[in-house]
């Protein structure tokens, strides 16, 4: 199973990425990140694949206080930050191989499903 879904149970986009995977036929494994939190290996591997911290951020996050610690604080305090609150991570994280996308992107889900199968 090479298809991680990385989200919570609440997250429309989360809901919406099973869905597309669920309707092709394609198994996935989901990790709910309110009850796992990603690893660091995880956490650096996605960062590398998406282009750094600032694209693990949803701008439009409910949690205001999150987003204005996250603009501020160093580099090691944000990487723990965002890692222990997903409230401020743009959701859902999906995973094939060694590449990750961070957010709704049909467009990739698509290409990486005709590889699935």
């Amino acid at each position: 199973m090479a298809i991680q879904i990385f989200g919570t149970k609440k997250n429309n986009d989360t809901k919406k990425a099973q869905r597309f995977f669920k309707e092709r036929g394609i198994k996935f494994q989901f990790i709910d990140l309110n009850e796992k939190e990603l690893s660091w290996g995880e956490f650096d591997s996605i960062t590398d694949s998406i282009g750094g911290l600032d694209a693990w951020i949803d701008e439009d996050s409910k949690d205001k206080d999150g987003l204005a610690y996250v603009r501020y604080a160093t580099e090691e305090s944000k990487e723990s930050y965002i890692i222990d609150h997903p409230s401020i991570m743009k959701l859902p994280i999906v995973r094939s191989k060694k590449r990750a996308v961070l957010g709704h992107a049909p467009e990739v889900w698509k290409k990486w499903a005709e590889e699935e199968k």
